[in-house]
């Protein structure tokens, strides 16, 4: 069995896939996010990253969301070399 590591989603590259493993928020941020899909085991795709630390646009399914990377540091994910 091979063990996966889990990354913060604030070090994936543009173009990179993950599933998301954990989200290490309060209770409002984890309501408002979980409210735009980011749920434990959906993929993820970082998309671009915004220069001089500005957000991240990332896409869950076929919704593209622009996230701040001080929440992205929040969010816990398993890279992953194929899109689903």
């Amino acid at each position: 069995m091979i063990s996966m590591a889990t990354v913060s989603l604030s070090t994936l590259k543009p173009g990179e896939f993950a599933v998301i493993a954990a989200l290490h928020t309060d209770e409002a941020l984890y309501h408002r996010l979980a409210a735009m899909g980011f749920r434990i085991g959906k993929n993820i795709e970082l998309v671009r990253r915004a220069k001089f630390a500005g957000p991240l646009h990332v896409r869950i399914g076929t919704t593209d969301i622009m996230l701040r990377r001080i929440d992205a540091q929040r969010i816990d994910v398993t890279p992953s070399n194929i899109p689903q």
